[in-house]
């Protein structure tokens, strides 16, 4: 039987969890065009970059330096530094993370993810598949989506101009 104090112990542990990662197994499942073993993972990132771009985890909300980004440039995935989002399409979606209308042209796949209790679309990058955040249809014009990312997955390529 359910009861508001196991409710929300329930609750409590799935925002303890859900940050770190926890219950995730690896980056989305295939072959990529870039395949490192997990101990080559591990050397080329930092701790915090591995959970989230190899075990799918989620950094705190409001932590990362690229959430307030406003230079022109690309942001790259972190593990292999594919381009994979324009300053262009960044907005503030006022959640905490950076947030962007559309991808690059063939730079990030999606894959149906039903961790956390819930049912959303993961966006993983298509040269390494590292976790890069999720994608919602709740985003501006012109796409109304939201890839909702996390910034530790991202490395900033600042353009001149």
């Amino acid at each position: 039987m359910i009861n508001r104090r196991s409710l929300l112990g329930s609750a409590i542990c799935g925002v303890v969890a859900f940050p770190l990662g926890v219950g995730r197994a690896f980056a989305a499942s295939g072959s990529f065009p870039l395949a490192l073993s997990d101990e080559e993972w591990r050397k080329r990132l930092t701790p915090d970059q591995y959970k989230v771009l190899r075990e799918e985890g989620t950094e705190y909300p409001g932590s990362s330096p690229l959430l307030h980004e406003k230079r022109r440039g690309n942001f790259a995935c972190a593990g292999c530094d594919q381009e994979a989002f324009s300053s262009t399409t960044k907005f503030e979606s006022g959640t905490g993370w950076p947030s962007f209308w559309a991808p690059l042209d063939d730079r990030v796949g999606t894959t149906q993810d039903n961790s956390a209790g819930m049912v959303r679309t993961e966006v993983h990058c298509a040269r390494c598949g590292g976790h890069l955040g999720h994608v919602f249809d709740d985003g501006p014009r012109p796409t109304g989506l939201r890839y909702c990312l996390n910034g530790v997955a991202l490395k900033f390529h600042p353009t001149s101009a």
